[in-house]
């Protein structure tokens, strides 16, 4: 499998790489993983994350942007643009825009 261009400059910057399972696909499912993976960033209770906040609200800069996403796009296990998290600035946004995203390509295979 190639290297996305995410998981490269990730690699680059020395970031870490996301336990691999098996692909998000469900609304439900990303909002999880994003909320869990925003509060272990942030070292705050899973309960103390807003999925409706911004992530800018939580301090989030353009490198962890980019390592959230490159972590996400692995849980999917779909190449995402490197814009996601700024064109969709909450969890609540970027769960359900993914979800409409792979329900269409399941529903295109």
């Amino acid at each position: 499998m190639k290297e996305s261009l995410l998981s490269s400059v990730a690699k680059r910057l020395g970031l870490k790489e996301a336990p691999r399972g098996a692909p998000l696909r469900s609304e439900a499912e990303i909002r999880r993983w994003m909320t869990d993976r925003l509060a272990a960033q942030l070292k705050i209770p899973v309960d103390n994350v807003d999925t409706s906040r911004e992530f800018a609200s939580y301090g989030l800069d353009s490198r962890t942007a980019i390592q959230v996403s490159g972590e996400l796009e692995k849980a999917v296990e779909r190449r995402l643009s490197p814009a996601l998290l700024f064109e969709h600035p909450t969890i609540d946004s970027v769960a359900r825009e993914l979800a409409r995203e792979l329900s269409h390509e399941n529903k295109d295979d």
